[in-house]
């Protein structure tokens, strides 16, 4: 049975929460493999909007095992926030149905404390980070001085890791980032009280992975961000906090490379990005307004606006490569519509390859064949730049607006 992994192909926010969405139809088991709850994925079933930051879309699916993998930094006020959300609208009505890896860090008050002050003090040099205690969560893991969920579950081990941390984060935030201190019996009680609640969904998300894989289970692997963030290979230092790419899925889930069959990329038609960092494709005026308001283009977790762009094919080229990439799922082709020419930068240096735009609304396309002949051209040259095959076009943000080229679980 084929185990699909889902990759952002740009600067994340392409489209991957309905794409994985989409997928979880066929999978029996949608795992979230890194990040924290500063990307959100939105989907909208029967007219109904959904934004997730922690739980994989899946939830959205009867029957479907959604894993946390122990890659995720979690804050456990946002995933009861979305646990409770989701059970009041009929969606994970059993408990066993959702699983933490019990190794997966949790993000703690002075995370984010720490994360807001740094970005106040950086001014114009800021990193554009969410100031959800992402970052300095991933930097507590790699320091070995993190807290997990089975730290949390051990009353002793979890007093007096949070104890150490506390005595030396509060003489950071007061010495150097001139920050409040923190009270450690107010966040010591409070941890205590979500790990009552969490701790039947914590297993070894890892050891259940190999066993249902092993058993012929199909598995659907998810992140957030996208390529260009990864802390390795993306536009650093304008990145996020961990592996956004296909390797992260091995090291962030647990699974040995061998047990992905697809790696699916997930592309808009056009660019975007959120924060600072470089972007050459990137329009200020008239055009990247319209793109901006035609494609909603507004953080799903911040609501802070994206910048727009056309489509880099130099950036996603890089993307197919980095990650071995055998399809591209292509998403917001509708939001082109109107335009009388689209561009599609080739060199870094921008030398635009210019294709001709359509006016034809598309969103009710069934078949690659229903679209204007130009959409169609534009589709099938981003295939050729890219040399890796599209296995969907999406051209709205319902399930139903969707063109399926190929189901990579089938």
């Amino acid at each position: 049975m084929a185990n699909v992994a889902v990759i952002g192909a740009q600067w994340g926010d392409e489209g991957k929460g309905k794409v994985v969405d989409l997928f979880s139809r066929d999978a029996d088991i949608v795992v979230r493999f890194q990040g924290g709850n500063n990307a959100g994925h939105t989907l909208v079933v029967d007219g109904e909007k959904t934004v997730l930051h922690l739980i994989p879309s899946g939830a959205l699916h009867p029957n479907k095992l959604c894993i946390i993998g122990n890659g995720v930094v979690v804050d456990p006020q946002v995933l009861l926030e979305e646990i409770r959300g989701l059970k009041e609208r009929g969606y994970l009505k059993d408990d066993s149905l959702l699983k933490i890896s019990e190794q997966a860090h949790l993000i703690m008050p002075y995370h984010k404390s720490v994360d807001q002050a740094r970005e106040r003090l950086r001014g114009k040099g800021k990193i554009g980070t969410t100031g959800r205690g992402i970052g300095p969560t991933y930097e507590d893991k790699v320091a070995r001085v993190g807290i997990r969920f089975v730290d949390l579950l051990d009353e002793k081990t979890f007093k007096e890791k949070l104890k150490h941390n506390i005595e030396e984060k509060n003489i950071y935030l007061k010495a150097i980032l001139k920050e409040k201190t923190l009270d450690f019996r107010s966040i010591y009680e409070t941890y205590c009280r979500y790990r009552d609640t969490l701790e039947g969904y914590v297993a070894d998300t890892a050891l259940l992975l190999h066993r249902e894989i092993k058993a012929g289970k199909k598995v659907l692997f998810g992140g957030a961000q996208g390529t260009l963030l990864d802390v390795d290979h993306g536009t650093y230092p304008f990145v996020t906090s961990s592996n956004a790419v296909i390797g992260g899925v091995c090291t962030r889930a647990g699974i040995g490379p061998r047990s992905i069959q697809e790696i699916i990329g997930i592309s808009k038609a056009y660019t975007t990005r959120v924060g600072s960092g470089p972007f050459p494709t990137e329009l200020t005026g008239a055009e990247g307004e319209k793109l901006k308001y035609d494609g909603d283009e507004f953080g799903a977790t911040t609501g802070r606006p994206r910048r727009c762009g056309w489509f880099d094919a130099v950036g996603a080229r890089y993307a197919v490569r980095i990650n071995g990439m055998t399809g591209i799922a292509l998403t917001k082709l509708d939001v082109l519509t109107g335009f009388k020419t689209i561009k599609i930068l080739e060199q870094a240096e921008p030398a635009w390859e210019e294709l001709e735009g359509w006016d034809t609304q598309i969103s009710g396309a069934k078949e690659l064949s229903d679209l204007p002949a130009s959409a169609q051209r534009y589709v099938r040259r981003l295939e050729e730049i890219l040399e890796t095959e599209l296995v969907l076009v999406s051209i709205g943000p319902s399930r139903d607006q969707t063109i399926m080229l190929r189901n990579p679980f089938r």
